[in-house]
């Protein structure tokens, strides 16, 4: 009885010790590899890129003071509407000391001479009177007065419009008002009463009062890299997307490229410009960053794949093609790429198969 027990105990850890080992050794084999299957099919294809930029007004003006002076007062504020030729604020004149000295001089000159013009003429005009002189002699003393009147009017309104900037003969086109250049909305007012303004002159730029731009104009600049740049060409279409409108977005058609690059972060870049339409319901302010989405490429009815098919060696790009349960590998010629399907131009036929992405195997990481 001990002898079968005993060959029992044998015969348990012998199965146990071939079970663990035909265990181990299922275990220890590479499991079957396995690949999506992806088909060759007929579609379209786009190449297409996005370029960042902003909504500005093609038509945008500083509006400048013809004189120096401070702010009186200002009649408008950033937002309203302003046509052309309207006050937008006065200035209060500072004359300069040596200008306003010289006009003062010029109109006591002027003043003198026109008192001595007078006395000739009263004494001329009574000889004439009296028929002692002719009449030649006397039209001459005449236009003489004359002359002298108008230097005292001239030497008066230019001394008026040095100290108060205005003249009273000219009161309506005084320089100390400034006035809108253009009709349109008032962008920025940058300036407060109080503040001193100068005029612009060759040695600087002058002080902007206000900024104007036609808001029913509105172009996209932005910035292409140049390595898309020779993709581009005048009057192709774009689609514009405003990031502050989530739901807005507009067709255009590129109107400029610029034909020099600037530098951007070590990066050669062109500028381009699309006129953006108008949307009634929308209001699209100035300095919007946006996006315009151009398609530089475009294949109709081509036959494709998806790009992660592709194995490359060398110069050459081949696929693993289906047949039966194995999978050969076939040399391709590729095109046009959206960055996730591509163009075979040959070696492949509508309806093959062709291996993808490796599938893992899950369920033997759990075990």
């Amino acid at each position: 009885m001990k002898r079968v027990v005993k060959y029992i105990i044998f015969a348990l850890i012998a199965v146990l010790f071939v079970g663990t080992f035909v265990f181990l050794f299922k275990n220890s084999r590479p499991a079957k590899e396995q690949y999506q299957e992806l088909e060759a099919k007929y579609g379209d294809i786009s190449r297409t890129t996005v370029i960042t930029g902003k909504i500005v007004p093609r038509n945008e003006v500083n509006v400048k003071p013809q004189i120096n002076g401070i702010i009186a007062e200002l009649y408008k504020e950033a937002g309203q509407q302003v046509k052309e030729g309207e006050v937008i604020a006065k200035l209060r004149v500072i004359p300069d000391m040596n200008s306003l000295s010289s006009a003062q001089s010029r109109v006591r000159l002027a003043d003198i001479n026109l008192k001595q013009a007078q006395t000739n003429y009263e004494r001329e005009k009574a000889l004439y009177d009296k028929h002692l002189v002719s009449e030649e002699e006397f039209d001459q003393v005449l236009q003489a007065y004359n002359q002298a009147k108008e230097e005292k009017a001239a030497a008066q309104e230019s001394l008026e419009v040095i100290r108060d900037g205005v003249s009273k003969r000219n009161a309506t086109g005084s320089s100390t008002l400034v006035r809108s250049t253009i009709t349109g909305l008032i962008l920025d007012i940058p300036v407060k009463v109080g503040n001193s303004v100068i005029q612009a002159n060759t040695m600087n730029d002058g002080t902007t009062v206000a900024t104007v731009a036609n808001m029913s104009d509105l172009i996209f600049d932005g910035n292409i890299d140049e390595t898309e740049v020779g993709s581009l060409v005048e009057g192709m279409p774009m689609v514009i997307k405003i990031g502050a409108l989530a739901d807005y977005s507009t067709d255009a058609a590129l109107e400029y490229i610029s034909p020099k690059a600037v530098e951007n972060n070590g990066a050669n870049q062109f500028e381009i410009k699309a006129a953006v339409s108008g949307n009634s319901d929308k209001m699209i302010r100035s300095g919007y960053s946006a996006n315009a989405e151009i398609i530089l490429e475009h294949a109709d009815s081509v036959l494709m794949i998806p790009e992660s098919a592709l194995e490359f060696s060398g110069d050459s790009t081949f696929v693993y093609l289906k047949s039966a349960d194995t999978y050969t590998k076939t040399p391709v010629t590729t095109g046009l790429s959206d960055g996730i399907n591509i163009e075979i131009k040959d070696g492949l036929s509508e309806g093959d198969m062709v291996r993808g992405s490796r599938i893992i195997n899950t369920d033997k990481k759990k075990k």
